[in-house]
């Protein structure tokens, strides 16, 4: 994407006056300014200009693209409500339409493409654009009244969808056999308008493998998938989801999710990237919190004030490491000690809009947010509600099996034991005691004191005295700032918590369909995307809030929808009609992630360790659950990059997937996969060597194989044997073992 037009001009005039150039060239009037020349046609462009704007252009603009640059708001700097603004922006070059940035842009050549989300304008009319430009882009009358223009970002409430209160939706009317929940009856409208058939129910086998994968992680076994499928009991299928939400491995699957959101690693990375030894009890803590099934809100609030609003709970208290997650150099001169604090303020408040609100609040921190209704003062005034807080280190009595045990724990508070830092000797203050609004994000250039709040939008007129806590102790070190905060960001009458339900509902629906409602889960600003569906996403949000935040009934209220349960199959006529499956009129197939690849690996050789909680390890040969691997900047776990495991400096809300070779390579090589795979050979029943491929089968897709996949398989191991003169017909076993982990179907869950 090229920059505006004034970006080049500037850099070009810099340039041409470095080379003293510039003067030889210019025109001088009298006053000693220079002057342009101005064409002999002049006249008659402008004339004809005026006409086309008035005719045609002047409309375009205005239906088009005042609103977003202009009218309401005035979004990346560019504001066409008077022909002076248009060009101080940068975007139109009067009298040069090929030279202009703005064309570009409306011919989908370049992104953002424009108008945003809308119909490209007819070529007509981007036509008629361009020879207005050439003309002199001149302009009858502002589009706008200057009382009209838009205000400053976080200066007025918006209208934007996400920023709304909550608002109570019925389920449509909409009568089919086909549903089988409210949630259906939304997605059936949907399908209906555009004559789409959905898919019908999963054959039993597929429902538990999507079931098993979704909830735990893992696979199911042979014996329960035939258990399963000869259950006649109509409750079957919701008693199975009953029996994983309330397995222990629950915590430990949703629990990765989450860390993914909360850019969590176990060191501080940069150059050095030393450890942090006590940071997995926040790991812990939300493996723990979610087998319980904490109501989310409070689940939020614990992870920004658990000290001040539990400090007796121990949960409460590691769950402050959300606040620390974030990398932070422990090599600071002197210069730098005040920039790493505000570049670490600025890692929290970007990480806690992106994470619970699905608002890149970060993005104000220079200059207010060039889309959203955020202002660089919302900025500095929410970074001021951390001023004081941060990574400490305290013995809590921690519940480790069955007891509790006094640990030193990774916490973020206030007034506690610093966590050591290599600059301390050099007076490394570790914070400061106020926050400062600054210019363009600049710590030489302070303005004055942020007193602490939150972004306007998502206050409606109240003040900050509105959240604060109602008893404070005496004396503490805790400003019981954060306190406030988190009942701002729960309080879904008049604070952001019709924002917060919205944005984990379509969170655990991005899990469980592999897209959001809202595709972009962590983005529900005007550059995200829409939903897919407004209403259902609405209708969830208020039945969370409304059934106590518990997160766990809305796993069994999605789980237990026709649109959740239907079959993968897609007909051209459905694909034709929906190629991205936007409206959901199937399940869309959909790769493990790494550690549910390796998980299931161990799972199926017998290998899999299920001990639970503690300190992790770098040790690829680990038998635990991934979720276990030590999480080092500078040393991630190969294998897992390798499946798009995330780099863990930022908060991730969807995970790339990619298909490379090197995958592919690895299970065909990597000495963990082959020792997987000697494991799964050891524990294949004894018999002939067709019933130990028909076992194999069995326990690596929990199904027999077909007339030719035994055939093949059988032809395999009987010429895999010849080649191996060591091994025999066992390592052929094994060689084949290793071959089933390396199927899609392996991987990949319908």
């Amino acid at each position: 994407m090229h920059p505006p037009a004034f970006v080049i001009r500037s850099s070009l005039w810099l340039s041409i006056l470095a080379l003293g150039l510039f003067s030889s060239q210019a025109t001088i009037a009298a006053d000693g300014e220079p002057t342009s020349a101005v064409s002999p046609d002049h006249a008659a462009e402008m004339k004809a200009g005026l006409a086309l704007f008035k005719a045609n252009v002047g409309k375009t603009l205005t239906a088009s693209c005042l609103q977003c640059h202009g009218g309401e708001s005035v979004k990346a700097d560019f504001d066409l409500s008077t022909r002076d603004k248009l060009l101080e922006s940068g975007y139109v070059e009067p009298g040069d339409a090929a030279g202009s940035y703005l064309l570009p842009l409306l011919r989908h050549e370049e992104e953002p493409h424009m108008p945003l989300r809308a119909e490209k304008l007819s070529d007509e009319s981007i036509a008629a654009i361009a020879k207005w430009i050439d003309l002199g882009a001149p302009y009858d009358t502002p589009l706008v009244g200057e009382d009209s223009a838009a205000k400053g970002a976080g200066d007025q409430a918006s209208d934007f969808w996400s920023l709304q209160p909550l608002d109570t939706i019925a389920p449509p009317a909409t009568s089919s056999d086909w549903t089988k929940s409210p949630i259906d009856r939304f997605v059936l409208e949907r399908l209906n308008e555009q004559g789409i058939v959905p898919n019908p129910t999963a054959d039993r086998r597929t429902l538990i493998r999507r079931v098993y994968f979704d909830l735990i992680g893992l696979p199911p076994t042979l014996e329960e998938v035939a258990e399963f499928a000869a259950d006649k009991d109509p409750q079957a299928y919701e008693k199975l989801i009953d029996r994983l939400l309330a397995s222990p491995q629950y915590g430990e699957r949703w629990a990765r999710h989450w860390m993914d959101v909360a850019r969590f690693a176990e060191s501080f990375g940069y150059e050095q990237d030393t450890d942090r030894k006590h940071a997995y009890h926040y790991r812990d803590f939300l493996i723990q919190s979610l087998n319980e099934d904490l109501p989310y809100d409070q689940f939020v609030a614990w992870q920004l004030a658990g000290d001040e609003i539990a400090p007796e709970n121990p949960l409460a208290q590691m769950a402050t490491g959300f606040l620390g997650a974030g990398a932070f150099p422990t090599q600071l001169t002197e210069a730098e000690f005040e920039q790493a604090r505000y570049d670490e303020l600025d890692d929290v408040v970007a990480t806690t809009g992106t994470a619970f609100l699905g608002l890149t609040i970060g993005c104000a921190r220079c200059h207010d947010h060039k889309f959203d209704p955020i202002s660089s003062h919302d900025y500095y005034r929410m970074a001021s509600t951390f001023t004081t807080t941060i990574r400490s280190l305290a013995e809590i009595d921690v519940p480790t099996d069955g007891e509790a045990k006094p640990v030193t724990v990774q916490v973020n508070t206030e007034g506690g034991k610093k966590i050591p830092h290599l600059a301390d000797s050099r007076g490394f203050p570790h914070f400061y005691t106020s926050t400062h609004f600054l210019t363009r994000g600049d710590v030489t250039q302070k303005g004055e004191v942020a007193e602490f709040g939150f972004p306007a939008v998502l206050t409606y007129g109240n003040s900050r005295e509105h959240w604060q806590a109602e008893v404070t102790p005496g004396e503490s070190a805790l400003s019981y700032r954060r306190t406030a905060l988190a009942n701002w960001i729960t309080d879904t009458e008049t604070g952001a918590g019709g924002l917060l339900a919205r944005v984990i509902v379509n969170r655990l629906w991005h899990h469980h369909f592999g897209r959001g409602i809202v595709s972009t889960p962590s983005d529900f600003g005007v550059q995200g995307d829409a939903p897919s569906h407004p209403k259902l996403l609405e209708w969830l949000a208020v039945d969370l809030v409304h059934n106590g935040w518990r997160l766990k009934r809305m796993h069994k209220q999605i789980m237990t929808s026709q649109t959740y349960m239907q079959a993968s199959a897609a007909s051209p006529e459905q694909l034709a009609a929906d190629p991205q499956n936007g409206l959901l009129w199937r399940h869309t197939p959909r790769r493990l992630e790494a550690e549910a690849i390796r998980d299931a690996m161990l799972s199926v050789s017998g290998e899999l360790d299920a001990t639970m909680f503690g300190p992790g390890t770098l040790d690829e040969g680990m038998k635990r659950r991934s979720i276990y691997f030590f999480i080092k900047r500078s040393k991630l776990i190969p294998t897992m990059m390798l499946f798009d495991w995330p780099e863990h400096l930022v908060s991730i809300g969807s995970r790339s997937e990619t298909t490379t070779a090197p995958q592919a390579l690895s299970i065909m090589n990597s000495p963990q996969t082959r020792s997987y795979a000697e494991s799964f050979a050891k524990s294949l029943p004894t018999g002939s060597l067709e019933e130990r491929i028909v076992a194999a089968y069995q326990k690596a897709v929990q199904r027999d194989p077909t007339e030719l996949e035994l055939k093949t398989a059988i032809a395999f191991v009987v010429a895999q044997s010849k080649r191996d003169g060591k091994g025999g017909a066992d390592g052929a076993l094994v060689d084949l073992c290793q071959a089933l982990f390396g199927l899609n179907e392996f991987i990949y869950i319908d």
